[in-house]
């Protein structure tokens, strides 16, 4: 399924006869830092109080993936992090002052070293929590959302059965 898209609703989603949905594309990260307890995922928090991951609207000419570095350094604070793969992609429609929007949104495995983050008041980002993955599926404020980190986990574990620690023998998958 990598790659793949999931489509979500809202409950606002119902089409008038006739509208026209507005398209919009969005990037977003998935961070994790290695922790000595395993990986710990960053979620933050909007200011409707609903939890997800940093994501933002590409701008013109942008590429996914520099988008979604992007909007995880503006949202976060953080500096030192890299994009490790593609998660996958997402569709959901809602409304927004009474337009319907129908919103995609890329999503990118994303690592860190740094633990300390700063979130982007400006933008209404109200805090940022390191969360194990199952505190993380919880926290999570919708359900596609979790759908993102149930496949951004999959992957890291693909990845550390097949990229041992030096002087660890590969995990059988």
């Amino acid at each position: 399924m990598s790659g793949g898209r999931r489509r979500g609703r809202s409950g606002n989603s119902a089409r008038k006869p006739g509208a026209r949905a507005k398209r919009e594309s969005s990037a977003g990260g998935v961070v994790f830092r290695a922790t000595s307890g395993g990986p710990v995922f960053l979620l933050i928090r909007d200011s409707y109080g609903k939890w997800g991951f940093p994501k933002g609207h590409l701008e013109r000419g942008e590429r996914a993936d520099t988008a979604a570095l992007r909007e995880v350094m503006e949202e976060t604070g953080l500096r030192d992090v890299r994009v490790v793969a593609s998660v996958e992609t997402i569709e959901w429609k809602f409304r927004f002052h009474g337009a319907l929007i129908h919103k995609r949104c890329q999503f990118f495995l994303m690592e860190t070293a740094t633990e300390r983050t700063t979130p982007q008041g400006s933008e209404g980002i109200t805090a940022c929590n390191w969360m194990t993955l199952d505190d993380a599926r919880r926290a999570l404020s919708y359900e596609n959302a979790r759908g993102v980190l149930q496949r951004a986990s999959d992957i890291l574990a693909a990845r550390r059965a097949f990229s041992p620690a030096p002087g660890e023998a590969p995990q059988p998958a």
